[in-house]
């Protein structure tokens, strides 16, 4: 069953967050789901894997979907739901998951020394043939264009010379 609501203006919501019910047209805490989040945060800062956390909890949902709601702003700040969890938590939950992802290596940051080309300009001169056959016009004006690259640090390459 779907449910559409007004959130905030202009805003249609289709997805009730496990935890909520909607009564009157507010979001209300559903008391037995808040205490499974509150156990599944727990059972998570304790070390438990995300599968782990929420059996412990109770909570039957796959592993993205625990992943999802450990990252939910929801649970700890904003206008349309009350919160379950403090903003301590919460925050705590988020440096935890950095941390294992980071252990793992699944954190990918720019080093900085790879080149990124950013602008492109192409040059064409004006053809000295033209021919009859449309295919063999197009071949000659494509071999007259020449790219020109603007790297990071503002150097220029051209053509295959490109790191």
């Amino acid at each position: 069953m779907r449910v559409e609501l007004k959130g905030k203006v202009g805003e249609m919501m289709s997805h009730i967050p496990f935890g909520y019910t909607i009564q009157n047209g507010r979001a209300v805490i559903n008391e037995e789901e808040a205490v499974k989040i509150e156990k599944l945060f727990e059972a998570y800062l304790s070390g438990l894997s995300l599968t782990e956390a929420a059996q412990k909890a109770g909570i039957k949902r796959y592993h993205t979907s625990i992943a999802r709601m450990l990252s939910d702003k929801r649970y700890v700040e904003d206008k349309f739901y009350p919160p379950i969890i403090s903003r301590d938590t919460f925050e705590k939950a988020q440096l935890e998951r950095r941390r294992r992802a980071e252990a793992l290596g699944r954190i990918y940051e720019h080093k900085g020394n790879e080149k990124k080309c950013l602008n492109f300009k192409f040059h064409a001169s004006m053809p000295d043939n033209l021919y009859d056959d449309p295919f063999q016009q197009a071949e000659y004006a494509y071999s007259l264009i020449k790219s020109e690259v603007i790297l990071d640090d503002n150097q220029e390459c051209y053509g295959n010379s490109c790191p």
